[in-house]
């Protein structure tokens, strides 16, 4: 199952990579790809993760987790 966040405020790579790694780690969570330019993460799991969880690590992160998509 895929999920997928709209995210305002990464500008650069290593946003994208503090993104993709902190989500990653979340259990539940098997993998995290960010696309910079349509400012999105779509977020592959194993197991069901509550959309507040989820948005609460990019929050943590200093990035505006915008809605799920």
């Amino acid at each position: 199952m895929e999920k997928k966040m709209l995210i305002e405020g990464m500008m650069c790579n290593h946003c994208k990579s503090a993104v993709e790694k902190n989500l990653a780690k979340v259990a539940g969570v098997s993998g995290c790809t960010v696309d910079l330019e349509a400012k999105t993460a779509t977020i592959t799991l194993e197991s069901d993760v509550a959309d507040a969880v989820l948005m609460d690590v990019v929050k943590n992160l200093d990035f505006k987790p915008v809605r799920m998509l």
